[in-house]
């Protein structure tokens, strides 16, 4: 069953059907989801995150889970831009929802022609610039230098003729003097026509056993349940301090199991919810997210979930 009207949206311009998106690695590269799912009846899914060259990430062990979600280092293993384009960006046309292209790079040069090049690829709609990714010149992250962010968002909006462009933000900006709502405020200036909050949390695990790092890079990513409310408290941030002003679009991403954490993250201020971690527990957890959703926007005498958009009572 497809979802009701009253969860149909648009995201910087583009129709969806829905605001669940399946979030950045956790989907497979394209659509391989299809196999367990209807994927007409979720809003959208982002790719792999694609780098210039192939890669094939870190590792093993690269995934392990926690008591309150999961740490990963897959290290972006993916195909590389010339497999993709070739083998699996022909389908995205036929694929029967939003696709949104995420992109990762090492250089400025490297997310310009990944960029420009998902630019010109038929049924592409949106595209994801992955920004917590080492500048190979500084060693800082591109997301956590406001000069480099700049020079990079500027450089790849303007190439940008067909899709519109997110930036995807790392929650964590301690030990600078730059606040998310700073950061999130460059990105924009600088030509993304939306946000997403935010990618996953530096962690790390031990083995007590042997007492050496579970993961075989050290430290990970942390994502799912754990880092839920912290990423509830950044998008009310960059919502109410400068994206509803400037009418940005929020696409929220961080332990969305139930459709509970859904609604949180629309009212506090997110345009459109990714699924991540969730679906790895279940493949299946979009839709019952939908259903739940759905049913919520209609007890809350809403005619869409946009009405519902940071409306938190503070």
């Amino acid at each position: 069953m497809p979802p009701t009207t009253r969860l149909s949206t648009q995201l910087a311009g583009v129709n969806m059907h829905s605001p669940l998106v399946l979030a950045a690695g956790t989907a497979g590269t394209l659509d391989e989801m299809g196999d367990v799912l209807n994927l007409s009846q979720i809003g959208g899914v982002v790719t792999k995150s694609i780098t210039r060259l192939p890669r094939k990430g870190n590792a093993s062990p690269r995934i392990t889970f926690t008591r309150a979600g999961m740490l990963n280092a897959i290290g972006l293993a993916n195909p590389g831009l010339d497999v993709f384009l070739e083998n699996i960006a022909p389908r995205i046309a036929s694929t029967p929802t939003t696709v949104i292209g995420s992109v990762a790079g090492d250089s400025i040069e490297d997310y310009v022609t990944i960029a420009s090049e998902l630019d010109q690829v038929k049924g592409l709609k949106l595209i994801e610039l992955n920004v917590s990714c080492p500048n190979v010149h500084s060693g800082l992250e591109f997301g956590a230098d406001p000069g480099a962010l700049t020079e990079l968002v500027s450089a790849v909006s303007s190439q940008l003729h067909s899709t519109k462009l997110f930036v995807k933000l790392s929650p964590i900006t301690v030990g600078t003097p730059h606040t998310i709502v700073d950061l999130a405020k460059v990105a924009v200036e600088a030509g993304a026509h939306g946000l997403t909050l935010t990618n996953t949390v530096p962690a790390m695990g031990i083995d007590v056993r042997t007492r050496k790092p579970i993961l075989s890079n050290i430290t990970g990513g942390l994502s799912g349940p754990a880092i839920h409310p912290i990423v509830v408290r950044l998008v009310h941030l960059v919502y109410s301090q400068f994206a509803q002003e400037a009418k940005i679009p929020i696409m929220a991403v961080g332990g969305v199991t139930r459709w509970e954490d859904a609604a949180e993250f629309i009212l506090a201020g997110a345009s459109s919810v990714q699924i991540g971690a969730g679906s790895f527990a279940n493949p299946r957890a979009v839709i019952k997210i939908s259903k739940g959703l759905d049913r919520w926007v209609h007890r809350m005498n809403a005619e869409s979930f946009s009405d519902l958009i940071g409306t938190v009572i503070v």
